[in-house]
């Protein structure tokens, strides 16, 4: 991958970021990500896709509700819209393949800011198509996935999709449109939604039946519009349970699992899923990883994590090794993505003001999902961690217990045989014993 530079080197002084090893104490070295490394005989490069979020790398200013901007990158100094756009892509770019990314995702809005204007709108998005087109082909770097904001203008407190105004509805569909048309030009390889106030605030004032039904037929009429102009990709459906909204339509995997199979959308959509939205709706990020696999829609990662002592989305760079292990057993029993990648969304803190400390937030958290691949693939190769599973669910591999998976015991039987075979054994979970193997091959 060749670096992008353009008239100006916003990263002065950072080559581009080379493995150099476990021993390295290089901070703007990989230790553990060796692109080229096979595990479970893929590379981590291909298992893991990773990918720049545009939005909090390139737009974050630092600010929160407390205060304000905190970041004074030189990318965002201009004041036309579209040269300030470019000068963000330049720095994005040179970012991206400093890194040695080999994706990035954005929303609309994090390419060029928009305005009420929808023409003017899809003019603005066309010219910085175009631009990163051009970026796209200098580097090699590829779009995993793209999307529309339907969520920060003020049209959409009520939601996008699900708001009790049509018109509000269709201007959703019109950036929708924009977004998907931009897709297809960069040859993206998923689309994402994300119902960022796709909820309700209180049942007061809510229709949610009718809301949902809005919110299938406008993916239905998204999914068709795509397929209709050559998008060939995966749609990735976002969860989320709360934060904007009160209760969000896409609260967890298994929601949005029963919602895809209600509508007739299971086909087409798969889901994309986000560590800190998973602890936010009371899971586990593998917790999640595994429902989305047993259904066969694991289709995409949000890296980032929370802090356990704030209840909110604080979408912090990944650096738990031990979740990140345990996640990546899932990953690799379930074969990995169907799709996707792994996107880092996640922002640098508001008090990492230099431009460096993008690179530290991102090889760190690559870093750790190589060192975790690496960790969960010895697990299941050296240890006996399948096969104690395989153990426990033993009594259902032959005799009664494999006759009822197959549905060939009625109640009857099952009475029966609890009689003829008396009280069970108490059997161990062992639980304490494979957190321990996990911490043994860490």
């Amino acid at each position: 991958m060749s670096v992008a530079l353009g008239d100006k080197e916003y990263f002065k002084g950072i080559s581009q970021v080379k493995y150099e090893g476990p021993e390295s104490d290089n901070p703007f070295a990989f230790r553990w990500y060796d692109e080229n490394r096979v595990v479970a005989g893929k590379s981590l490069k291909d298992h893991f896709k990773f990918s720049c979020a545009y939005w909090h790398s390139f737009n974050a200013d630092g600010s929160d509700p407390f205060g304000g901007p905190t970041f004074e990158f030189e990318w965002n100094s201009k004041q036309d819209a579209v040269e300030r756009a470019k000068d963000k892509m330049d720095a994005a770019f040179e970012f991206i393949t400093k890194m040695n990314l080999p994706y990035y995702c954005f929303h609309d809005v994090d390419v060029v800011d928009y305005t009420n204007d929808i023409a003017d709108n899809d003019r603005r998005l066309a010219t910085m198509v175009d631009y990163a087109k051009q970026k796209q082909q200098q580097t090699g770097v590829k779009l995993l996935w793209a999307t529309a904001n339907l969520f920060s203008h003020k049209r959409f407190m009520n939601g996008a999709s699900t708001n009790p105004d049509f018109l509000v509805l269709a201007h959703g569909a019109a950036q929708v449109k924009a977004a998907l048309d931009a897709t297809i030009a960069l040859d993206g390889e998923n689309y994402v939604f994300w119902g960022g106030r796709e909820g309700y605030m209180t049942l007061l004032n809510t229709n949610m039946k009718r809301e949902q039904e809005h919110l299938a037929r406008f993916l239905h009429a998204s999914k068709d519009y795509a397929r209709k102009n050559g998008f060939k990709g995966t749609f990735f459906i976002e969860p989320k349970p709360m934060e904007p909204t009160k209760h969000q339509y896409d609260y967890d995997c298994a929601t949005v699992i029963g919602f895809l199979r209600q509508y007739d959308l299971l086909n087409d959509f798969k889901i994309n899923i986000e560590v800190n939205h998973a602890t936010l709706a009371g899971h586990t990020f593998q917790h999640e990883l595994q429902v989305a696999a047993d259904a066969g829609v694991l289709g995409s990662l949000d890296a980032n994590r929370g802090d356990v002592q704030n209840g909110w989305d604080t979408d912090q760079f990944p650096n738990d090794l031990n979740e990140l292990t345990e996640a990546m057993l899932v990953f690799l029993e379930a074969g990995g993505l169907q799709g996707g990648g792994v996107n880092f969304d996640a922002k640098i803190r508001r008090n990492s003001t230099d431009p460096a400390d993008l690179f530290f937030a991102h090889i760190g958290g690559m870093d750790t999902f190589a060192r975790a691949l690496i960790t969960a693939d010895n697990i299941l190769q050296k240890s006996d961690y399948k096969k104690f599973r395989q153990e426990r669910y033993s009594s259902f591999d032959s005799g009664k217990g494999k006759q009822f998976e197959e549905g060939t015991v009625g109640l009857e039987d099952l009475r029966a045989y609890a009689i003829e075979s008396g009280e069970p054994e108490v059997r161990s979970g062992k639980q304490e014993y494979l957190e321990n193997i996990i911490n043994r091959f860490i």
